[in-house]
């Protein structure tokens, strides 16, 4: 399967993005999926991931969330980011969070998924948002304000609680994607998790939310201290089965 690097147009400049998608000859086109990396960024884990999510059939988008601060990758990373690495690595990080707001993650957003459904690989229709740790965030942001564009929304080891029962309802009160929320266990207490269902339950969404269990935050990437191979396969297990159902009428691969 072939990945294209490609260059998204937004207000504060171009994006830098790659794409994965399935070779077939350019002759079908596949639905798509949005995926926001976790802080750590582009590199060779969200590639691989990116890879596998493709070859079920998708048309798999990936930005560099911090492209006004340079090309992927915006800081150095080691190949393994292990707990002796973490405090440099976040030392550099944070000021990059910090500066992305939320009035640029919605204008990302938007360019985003423009950028996305205009792309000829892609089926017309709705599309799909996932995300993992700071991008499970975005991706709830992004599907609640294109409601009628994002069909399917997902979050991993994403601080999408971290607002409190009051965030919570302004985050979700336009949402219409179907979600699925998997935290870590490290990551949300049971009673957190109520807060976050009966916010869910409110806004109208179908949705899933689970803790998984033995996880720590970051379980999904296999790059870090944090991966969880079984945590990593429920999350497989969680996301083909949404997409599927949303984006392809479940005649999808699981």
């Amino acid at each position: 399967m072939p990945i294209t690097t490609l260059s998204i147009p937004t207000p504060d400049g171009p994006a830098d993005a790659f794409a994965a998608f399935p070779d077939r000859g350019g002759r079908q086109r596949h639905p798509g999926v949005l995926m926001y990396p976790d802080g750590f960024g582009i590199r060779p884990v969200l590639r691989e991931m990116a890879l596998e999510l493709a070859g079920h059939g998708y048309y798999v988008l990936v930005p560099n969330l911090f492209y006004r601060h340079g090309p992927a990758p915006v800081i150095d990373l080691p190949g393994y980011i292990g707990e002796e690495a973490r405090p440099a690595v976040f030392a550099r990080l944070m000021p990059l969070i910090e500066a992305h707001t939320t009035e640029r993650v919605l204008s990302d957003a938007e360019a985003y998924l423009t950028f996305l459904t205009t792309r000829p690989e892609v089926g017309a229709g709705p599309v799909a948002v996932t995300g993992y740790c700071i991008g499970g965030l975005l991706a709830m942001r992004t599907a609640a304000a294109h409601p009628g564009r994002v069909a399917a929304a997902a979050s991993f080891h994403g601080p999408v609680a971290a607002g409190g029962p009051a965030g919570l309802r302004r985050l979700l009160s336009t949402l219409t994607a179907r979600v699925h929320i998997g935290h870590a266990a490290s990551d949300i207490t049971p009673e957190a998790l109520g807060e976050l269902e009966r916010a869910l339950d409110a806004a109208g969404a179908g949705h899933t939310c689970e803790i998984y269990p033995g996880t720590v935050h970051g379980f999904t990437m296999a790059d870090t201290d944090a991966f969880d191979p079984a945590g990593l396969q429920r999350h497989w297990d969680r996301l083909l089965p949404l997409l599927r159902r949303t984006l392809t009428g479940g005649r999808g691969r699981d």
